[in-house]
């Protein structure tokens, strides 16, 4: 990894227009680099001051961070705090009747609350989980479209101190079943469908087809949203309408004071093992990062129209739609549909029509509406934006500048932000005010985020050299542990060949000589399809769940749309098909991959051949895999294969 060069060579800098960085919240790189020294300088003190000054507590915290137990860091542990309560409450004596959330279904219709109305819808949603028997410390699934009654949900849990764990709608059965059991949830909060690109597609089905898996005793009530008004099975002894349920609720309630380090939700992500992980975050850290970056990388202002178009089920739409907004006592829109329904100027117009001010969205969209109309926003009033947010993977330079010339107008900066389900928030993010951005390029860590890269041994490289991305101190938002598997937690993100107290972000990246940083990918097995973090093992697992398969292996290669692609490499129990057999069994295995992880996962492409690359001792080589998947020659040594002559037969099988 020591060795790794960057292969990107991109000089074009574009320093922030000099209107917006003087009023920018962070305004130049003298400011910012006071902030750098005053972590540097007292680092528990940099925190406990903004911890003090962002975030609403009930009891003073007196101790900042105790690394007593190394990983696993404990930040203000003394104080107690309400999420909800710092999202809703903290706002009613100054600002009830400001619109929180504007949202837009997918059939365009349109619906407004206020600050004080989101306030009553959570605190009688809240009322309803507590008349159901739900208490804080227990878990609660959310399996919910994009809408308002998803933050609600997300909110009350927090209100009565609950965690609540998200699962995203367009994952399988069972992805939410294991999910359901990992957690050991008590209740599940879903719809009976949801409405994406004109066409409804079910949610309490699949709720119920988790059910006869089995083994979710733990779950007492499945609470059902009615989005669509299509009949759903109903289990009188489980199921229950969410309006039922909320029917003559108070629309006050009093928040459930927590302590920091109190479990605010648990988010699964893939891992290279096939099973998934759940990162579990603290209340007082988290939520403390979700409002300072709001500030600082959005910059925003009491006036602001703030978009993020990441779904929930996702940490973006946890820090960046649920928390972060509300926080900071933002108004956000929020979408249920998808960019190019009923035409690829929907994000345009919906832009135009709200009179959007900071737009954040993934690379993948960029790139997905560059190939559906590359001029269409020209056609709209974009006039209002002046900031514009990439997020999910690195962008490329050329899909960078696009977006600056033609959606910003080349006059709003843009924040191209790395960071992970792990940490929370941004990490390392240009600051709109302060840093030239180049196209690409993460920039420079937020003030307080101790970013490196090192080799293998956990040793600084000199810049310009690429290695393995790592945070050499801990932080507020920082991942708690793996959900019941803190020794995972240990060994996955602190292990010891980085001295045990480097949190090893599983990314590699260069360093320029200006101190830049750039991300250059995984360096491990997961795969970042369109933003979402695939592991390869979990679809490999589900290929070979199928009937038909013998052994399959995964690997990701170049994609202009989603970053990456899936690529699976299949060899089937029966003889390996030809003719129009294989198009007819790909097809069949990427409905299975659809049906056992979700549609996200399916292979873009399927080669079979008779057996797989493997070494003597039986190690599939995925290297080579890589390289056949991405049309390369060849170039690495061969001489440890077991069965050379395969390679050219999977080439062949294009």
């Amino acid at each position: 990894m020591s060795t790794i060069e960057s292969v990107l060579n991109e000089n074009r800098q574009f320093p922030p227009p000099a209107v917006f960085a003087a009023g920018a919240t962070v305004s130049g790189m003298d400011a910012y680099r006071a902030l750098c020294a005053e972590a540097e300088r007292d680092y528990e003190g940099f925190w406990a001051r903004l911890a003090r000054e962002h975030i609403g507590w009930r009891t003073p915290f007196t101790r900042v961070l105790d690394e007593s137990n190394p990983p696993f860091f404990r930040w203000f542990d003394d104080g107690t705090l309400n999420a909800s309560w710092n999202c809703l409450d903290r706002h009613l004596d100054t600002i009830p009747d400001k619109i929180a959330i504007v949202f837009e279904a997918d059939d365009g219709a349109i619906e407004r609350v206020t600050y004080r109305q989101l306030h009553q819808r959570v605190c009688r949603f809240a009322n309803a989980l507590k008349s159901r028997g739900i208490q804080a410390g227990d878990r609660v699934i959310v399996y919910m479209p994009m809408s308002i009654e998803a933050v609600v949900a997300m909110q009350a849990c927090a209100r009565i101190g609950a965690t609540h764990s998200v699962v995203f709608g367009g994952f399988s059965a069972k992805s939410l079943h294991e999910r359901i059991l990992d957690a050991g949830a008590v209740a599940v909060i879903t719809a009976d469908g949801q409405v994406r690109g004109g066409r409804e597609i079910p949610l309490k089905p699949t709720v119920d087809e988790a059910f006869t898996m089995g083994g979710c005793d733990s779950v007492k009530d499945v609470i059902v949203y009615r989005r669509t008004g299509s009949p759903v099975a109903f289990d009188a002894s489980r199921d229950r309408w969410w309006s039922d349920v909320e029917q003559g609720q108070p629309d006050t309630c009093e928040p459930t004071w927590v302590g920091a380090e109190h479990p605010l939700f648990i988010l699964y992500t893939s891992g290279s093992t096939g099973t998934p992980k759940g990162v579990q975050h603290a209340t007082g850290g988290y939520l403390l990062h979700a409002a300072l970056t709001m500030r600082w990388t959005f910059d925003h202002k009491a006036d602001d129209v703030f978009w993020c178009t990441a779904d929930v089920g996702w940490v973006t739409g946890h820090t960046y739609v649920c928390y972060g907004p509300l926080a900071v006592g933002a108004t956000q829109l929020i979408f249920e549909g998808v960019p190019t329904y009923p035409d690829a100027g929907r994000f345009w117009r919906m832009i135009q029509d709200h009179k959007v001010t900071i737009f954040y969205t993934a690379p993948t969209a960029i790139r997905s509406l560059i190939k559906a109309g590359g001029d269409l926003p020209t056609k709209y009033d974009l006039s209002s934006l002046r900031l514009l947010g990439t997020v999910g993977e690195p962008i490329n330079p050329e899909a960078w500048m696009w977006y600056h010339r033609t959606v910003g107008g080349e006059r709003c900066p843009i924040v191209d932000t790395w960071w992970q389900t792990e940490t929370g928030g941004h990490m390392i993010t240009p600051l709109p005010g302060v840093v030239a951005t180049k196209p690409g390029s993460c920039t420079l860590p937020l003030p307080g985020i101790m970013a490196a890269i090192v080799d293998e041994t956990g040793h600084d490289v000199e810049k310009g050299k690429g290695g393995i991305l790592v945070i050499k101190r801990p932080w507020p938002s920082m991942i708690r542990t793996i959900w019941g598997n803190p020794e995972r937690f240990r060994k996955g993100y602190y292990p010891d060949d980085f001295h045990g107290k480097y949190y090893l972000a599983g990314d590699g990246a260069n360093r320029d000589l200006d101190g830049y940083f750039w991300i250059m990918g995984r360096i491990d097995d997961v795969l970042n399809v369109s933003g979402h973090r695939l592991g390869t093992m979990e679809i490999e697992s589900a290929l070979v769940a199928n009937p038909l398969v013998a052994e399959a292996a995964v690997v990701g290669k170049p994609h202009d749309i989603k970053g990456e692609a899936v690529c699976a490499f299949v060899v089937l129990k029966g003889q390996r098909p030809e003719g129009d057999a294989v198009k007819d069994i790909a097809q069949q295995l990427r409905d299975w991959v659809g049906h056992e992880i979700g549609p996200i996962a399916k292979p873009d492409e399927i080669r079979f051949g008779d057996n797989l690359p493997k070494t003597r001792s039986g190690k599939i080589m995925r290297r080579l895999l890589r390289s056949l998947a991405k049309g390369e020659e060849i170039t690495q040594d061969t001489s440890t294969l077991e069965n050379p002559a395969i390679l050219e037969q999977l080439r062949q099988a294009r």
